[in-house]
């Protein structure tokens, strides 16, 4: 029977050829994440299940980074319950500030994700992973706790949904530009409970950074998973791999709840309006957008390219007077690789602060907190009310080049109006 590579997945972990939309399922899972926030409560569950030792030291990731370095007493407290579980059960990929990054681009970074896996974590982005060609998802604390115990998790299948891009992008677009436009054009719930799978001949010549950056954002459209298929520059990502690994491909005939197909030639940049990340407009159709603050980084874009891009916008120009422009790579390889290239002098000299890796201010957490009246545009994912800090504040939502563009004029601007 034919079977897309969502079903394929949660298939070969209970044991089967496939699976089918609906169908709920008890699978072995290859890895189990938690963070700062949502990890301690899956620690004192495994605690008071009687549980004594985790089901495998290998495949159980701890990262504290939601609020570390920590913030204050009670995160600090928080990311001492990581690090003391880590040292009990001897879990080997704990990762403590000077080695840390933000989760979700710290995992791929490290291979400890890779295709045909099923990977969950207490955080609604893992399904960043999906880019591998795996099938990750956000899952809550109790089932990260079951987990911990014996390696399995229950999972409801989701129905799948296939979205094909084709036409050729136009300088500055890029995956961030695609995913808005994608969840603008199908809404918040557009994707409830599905996977998304992303196709087509625009995705196959995306980076891997970008595709990272669609998939990470998957949640944002209700999805449970975001899925683009294995493929050469997958493989030259992952390799050398330090296990072995399964591509799976969707059958030809395989079912797909619906198709989207999107002609992208003459998309242009896209911005995510406050309060929803599918209230989006073209870049061009914003004017006179003032801002107090922009942030470059996060899970979804805090990557070497990124910044690099980023960087690229701003040498030799200044940030416009009185705006804060935060830029906070992804991990601590990043972070070192943007002194290397010069990327860090570039954003501090242009009026720029250049910090550790921290989610901080995506999740009104530290490091660019947002008072009554401020707007801040983000190369974050989420820009609810309240997301950064007062609720009578606003986030805007953007790509690397227009955030970057729009730090020199104090106003989101497209990166055209710059170079």
């Amino acid at each position: 029977m034919p079977y897309t590579i969502a079903e394929k997945i949660l298939g070969a972990h209970t044991g089967k050829e496939g699976v089918r939309p609906g169908e709920f399922i008890e699978a072995k899972i290859d890895l189990a994440l938690g963070n700062d926030i949502t990890a301690p409560i899956a620690i004192a569950e495994f605690r008071k299940s009687g549980a004594k030792k985790v089901f495998d030291k290998n495949k159980i990731v701890l990262v504290p980074d939601h609020f570390a370095p920590a913030k204050d007493l009670r995160s600090a407290n928080q990311c001492k319950v990581l690090a003391e579980f880590a040292r009990e059960q001897k879990i080997k990929n704990y990762f403590e500030v000077g080695c840390m990054g933000i989760e979700h681009a710290l995992l791929p970074e490290q291979k400890l994700v890779l295709p045909g896996d099923l990977i969950i974590g207490a955080d609604s982005h893992t399904c960043t992973y999906g880019a591998l060609g795996s099938y990750a998802t956000g899952v809550g604390s109790t089932d990260l706790a079951r987990a911990f115990i014996d390696g399995k998790c229950w999972f409801k299948v989701p129905a799948s949904i296939k979205f094909v891009y084709k036409g050729k992008l136009r300088k500055w677009v890029s995956g961030k530009d695609l995913i808005l436009y994608t969840i603008g054009n199908i809404g918040v719930d557009g994707a409830l409970y599905k996977a998304m799978e992303f196709s087509g001949p625009v995705i196959g010549r995306l980076s891997m950074d970008e595709r990272f950056t669609m998939s990470n954002m998957a949640i944002e459209a209700g999805a449970r998973a975001g899925i683009i298929e294995a493929d050469e520059i997958t493989l030259k990502y992952v390799r050398p791999a330090p296990r072995k690994f399964k591509i799976y491909k969707s059958d030809s005939q395989a079912h797909y709840e619906k198709i989207y197909e999107y002609d992208v030639s003459h998309l242009e940049p896209q911005v995510a309006c406050p309060h929803l990340p599918s209230n989006v407009k073209p870049v061009g159709e914003l004017k006179n957008i003032k801002l107090e603050q922009v942030v470059i980084g996060s899970c979804t874009n805090g990557r070497i390219s990124d910044l690099r891009i980023a960087a690229k916008i701003l040498k030799g120009k200044k940030v416009s007077s009185g705006l804060r422009l935060i830029v906070i790579p992804a991990t601590q390889k990043i972070y070192l690789e943007a002194v290397k290239e010069g990327l860090v002098e570039t954003f501090v000299k242009a009026g720029g602060v250049f910090s550790t890796p921290t989610c901080g201010p995506c999740l009104g957490g530290h490091m660019g907190i947002l008072t009554e009246g401020e707007r801040c545009l983000a190369t974050t994912n989420r820009n609810f009310i309240g997301r950064m800090g007062s609720p009578a504040s606003e986030v805007y939502l953007s790509s690397p080049a227009v955030a970057a563009a729009s730090a020199i004029t104090g106003r989101i601007t497209g990166p055209d109006k710059i170079l």
